[in-house]
């Protein structure tokens, strides 16, 4: 990082004000490169920076308001914000203070508010470490806890949140070997055979990452290949194929695999981690809802409000409001419909989402059931390593939540159903 590390901070306040004042996600604004002119060192602290401070985004502003009458501009709010949890996550009071003061008073509309700056931040740093630690673990907005406590009740939602707090660790999938993985990374075997590894550096100095040894991929992302099954040989395709985890997963297991997604940068993306594993499979940047064929089985994963990856996307209940879930539920429900018409009968489909809400899940499925009279849940295929029997929901899926597997470190919110056609 930069002497004083106000590039950093900086752009962790550009960071916070797009995301918060212009409801833009992280990954639209690393992907669009606001970052990419910064070192490498000052770019990584930016993002840790922006990450934590969304993440404790009710503790920092619970102790700012015993110190403002008023709140200032966004900019100014966020400055205050990042200096704060900075302050009271063992950041030197000194350097911390005479940054956000130095970042201000730079501006050229907030000049005036450094003297502000100084004297909030300057209190924060004397009393607001002691208080930080008794806060709670921050709630999601309204907008999105009220449905999920309606759906998994308060004291689950107390968890859930508990487990954004504490963020992602970074979890790897082998192509060969799983042990031999975890030794050579320092990592951890988790039961479904993920590697887990919790103080991870830059992920392309690591050990195997040239030589495609293996691919990031969140635990509870692994399981709905290992529910699916795939055969050396089998035609399968997988649609909404971007990042391309899971169209590594099916290509590694010997089958025949036909990957769609509709976004060209996103399909590059998944050529390429194809490339650097070694692993065959064609790829298609079109519209699922227009693929043709016949399949042996079939893997969708589809768009969803991604409220299971929260822990990793803090920025994501604070950019949404929820106002575009109806659209993805309906595209979901076209989505299932489709894809069951290019199955074989007696062949096999997985449908998941990376979503906490029941309505793009178990009602999914639900739903899709009375529609179609040849399908039918097979239960048997969660009977799998590291899936606890009480996971499984009432109409035969899978439901994973942050808060399970805590003594690990959790996982991803997932929801997974195995679907047969007779």
């Amino acid at each position: 990082m930069s002497d004083t590390g106000v590039q950093a901070r900086k752009s962790a306040v550009y960071l916070l004000d797009e995301v918060l004042g212009e409801g833009k996600l992280m990954s639209e604004l690393l992907g669009a490169g606001v970052l990419d002119k910064l070192p490498p060192d000052d770019r990584a602290r930016a993002q840790r920076l922006a990450l934590d401070t969304l993440r404790n985004l009710e503790r920092a502003d619970r102790l700012l308001q015993k110190h403002l009458s008023k709140y200032p501009a966004l900019t100014v709010r966020n400055v205050l914000r990042v200096g704060t949890v900075e302050l009271c996550q063992g950041g030197a009071a000194h350097g911390v203070v005479n940054a956000m003061v130095t970042m201000v008073g730079a501006h050229h509309r907030h000049a005036n508010l450094k003297g502000l700056v100084n004297a909030v931040l300057r209190k924060i740093a004397a009393e607001g470490p002691e208080a930080w630690a008794a806060l709670r673990a921050p709630r999601l907005p309204k907008w999105l806890r009220v449905p999920l406590v309606e759906a998994w009740g308060a004291e689950a939602m107390a968890a859930m949140e508990a487990a954004h707090l504490a963020g992602a660790p970074l979890d790897l999938t082998a192509r060969g070997d799983a042990s031999e993985l975890a030794e050579a990374v320092v990592g951890t075997m988790l039961p479904n055979g993920s590697v887990r590894i919790t103080d991870a550096g830059q992920v392309s100095a690591m050990p195997g990452f040239e030589a495609g040894d293996w691919w990031v991929q969140d635990a509870a992302a692994a399981f709905p290949v290992q529910v699916l099954n795939p055969q050396k040989g089998e035609a399968i395709l997988d649609l909404c194929a971007a990042p391309g985890g899971k169209t590594m997963q099916l290509t590694s297991r010997g089958a025949q695999v036909v990957a769609v997604d509709n976004s060209p940068s996103r399909m590059a993306r998944v050529r390429e981690n194809l490339a650097r594993v070694h692993l065959p499979a064609k790829t298609k940047v079109m519209d699922a809802r227009a693929v043709e064929g016949e399949f042996d089985a079939i893997l969708l994963d589809a768009p969803c409000s991604g409220t299971g990856t929260i822990r990793r996307h803090p920025d994501l209940p604070h950019a949404k409001d929820g106002s575009e879930f109806g659209a993805l539920m309906d595209l979901q429900e076209q989505l299932i419909d489709h894809a069951w018409s290019l199955l074989k009968p007696g062949g096999r489909m997985v449908f998941c989402t990376c979503s906490l809400l029941p309505d793009e899940g178990e009602v999914q499925i639900d739903d899709a059931l009375e529609r179609h009279a040849d399908m039918h849940v097979d239960r048997d295929a969660l009977a799998l390593p590291g899936i606890d029997p009480s996971w499984i929901t009432s109409e035969g899926g899978l439901r994973l939540r942050p808060d399970y597997w805590a003594e690990h470190g959790g996982m991803d919110g997932f929801y997974i159903a195995s679907l047969r056609k007779a």
